[in-house]
Parts: structure tokens; sequence; C-alpha cells
């Protein structure tokens, strides 16, 4: 799977890490920074990891920042995105189940790197569901395609 991984500064060490585990396990990972921990933006790297899963570059994607809400906010701005700050193992479950999420966002500052790895590995694995599901999913698309020229 290619996966968009990318960062705030508070989030680098955090993602470097995550890099290495999601190499390791065969992913095709395209990293789009940040490469220090010198103070930046993250709407600036959210919008370039969202962007390669909305036109496909990328399979899915994660971003790191202090909460993750801000990555997640970001995230949402792009067609076909679907991301969520998640903030533990039943919340990222249920986020690939239910709505198929495609970019997982995570908190550099309240999670440990042992759960994010995994919270990754579980968000990696589950299946969306379909069914009544889609439906909704499908919901979410549509109301997306009708706000595009807002």
């Amino acid at each position: 799977m290619r996966i968009a991984v990318g960062s705030d500064h508070r989030g680098y060490h955090l993602k470097e890490k995550l890099v290495t585990i999601l190499t390791t396990k065969g992913h095709e990972v395209i990293d789009v920074g940040t490469d220090a921990t010198d103070a930046v933006d993250y709407p600036d790297y959210a919008a370039v990891a969202a962007q390669q899963v909305s036109d496909g570059t990328a399979d899915r994607g994660v971003l790191i920042c202090g909460t993750g809400i801000g990555m997640a906010i970001t995230a949402n701005k792009f067609p076909g995105v679907r991301a969520a700050a998640c903030t533990d193992e039943v919340t990222t479950e249920i986020s690939r189940r239910h709505n198929d999420l495609n970019v997982l966002c995570l908190s550099a500052d309240m999670l440990s790197p042992r759960a994010v790895e995994r919270m990754v590995e579980i968000w990696l694995e589950t299946e969306f569901e379909g069914g009544r599901h889609l439906r909704r999913v499908e919901k979410i698309q549509n109301i997306e395609s009708e706000n595009e020229d807002c």
C-alpha cells in the first residue's frame, strides 16, 4: 500500500518512527515532511498528503501534529478524503469499519509511540464493512460534490 505520511514539528520524531515501521511492513511510504523539529505550520504538510490521497498518488495517509485535530480539519478540505483524529484503538477501528477513513490523524502529544504503532496496525488491517455504512459514505461524497463550487 502507498501511504503518504506527514507531520509538523511536534510530530516529527513520531513520524520518523512510523515511516520505519511502515517500510519494514512492506508499505511504500511517501514522506511529505517535515524533516526537522523547527517550527512549521501543520496545514502545509496536511495539504500535501491529503492531495496525494485525493488524486490517487497515495492509497491512504497518516498525519501527526500536536493533537491531530488541525491535520484532520485541513485534510478534509480535499475531495475524497475522509480524515479524523483518532484517540484510541476503538475509534481507529470504527473509523475504518464504518467510515472508510483514508487519512488517519494522530496526536504526538497525547499518544505514546506504542499506542500509535498499534492504532496504525489496526487502521491498516481493518476492512470497510460496506452495507449501510457504504450508503452513508456515499451521502458524504454527494454532499462533497454538491459543494465543490462553493
